[in-house]
Formats: structure tokens, sequence, C-alpha cells
């Protein structure tokens, strides 16, 4: 059982920056590969990034690369998004989520836990 809290949402101004962190519960963390989704009212849960446990492979959207970097801290059972020069497209709330067995998945189906979500907003 995997239990994942987002924080580090807010209000930004297009172009600014933001970190996203995800902590995770349980001592298995450096075992699953993780992802961020994010979603905005009535439209489905769309994929953002995804990195493997061990933290060598990163996956991300067209949307956002370039901009956005995953990371982890195994140490620390955290994943981060780092978001630089935000676009009002961006605004959404923002998951992380855990894969019990899918390295760099894309799909929502493929994640077993989920945090409860973080909301970005990005004024124009």
């Amino acid at each position: 059982q995997v239990q994942l809290v987002e924080s580090g949402g807010g209000l930004v101004q297009a172009g600014d920056s933001l970190r996203l962190s995800c902590a995770a519960s349980g001592r298995t963390f450096r075992n699953y590969p993780m992802g961020w989704f994010r979603q905005v009212p009535g439209k489905d849960r769309e994929f953002v990034a995804a990195i493997n446990g061990p933290g060598g492979s990163t996956y991300y959207a067209e949307a956002v690369k370039g901009r956005f970097t995953i990371s982890r801290d195994n140490a620390k059972n955290t994943v981060y998004l780092q978001m630089n020069s935000l676009k009002p497209e961006d605004m959404a709330v923002y998951y992380c989520a855990a894969s019990t067995y899918c390295s760099g998945c894309r799909q929502v189906t493929s994640y077993t836990y989920w945090g409860q979500g973080t909301q970005v907003t990005v004024s124009s």
C-alpha cells in the first residue's frame, strides 16, 4: 500500500516557475515507477511526466517537454515536478501516481495509487 500527498500548487503568473512535491509512504517507494498527471474540469486526466524507480529514465508529454522536469529522491520518498515557463494552458489539478509494474506509462489505468491532487493556477 502506498499513500501519496501532493503539495506545492498555487497561483502564479505566466512565465513563472513552480515545483510540485509528492511525498509517499512505504519503505518500497524506490520500486515504484511514478507519474504526474493533470486534469481540468470536463476533460480527461492527462499524462504529464513519468520516472522509473531508480530515477534514471524520464518521460514527458510533448506539451511540457523542455519546460517541466520530473525527478525523485528515494531517500526522502518524494517525487518532484519542476515546472518552468508556465502557460495558462498548464492550469489544472496535478496528481501524482504510483504504478506497480509500468515505467514510463502514459495511461491512467497503468497507475494503482493516486494522490488527492494540488491546484495549479496560471494567470495570463
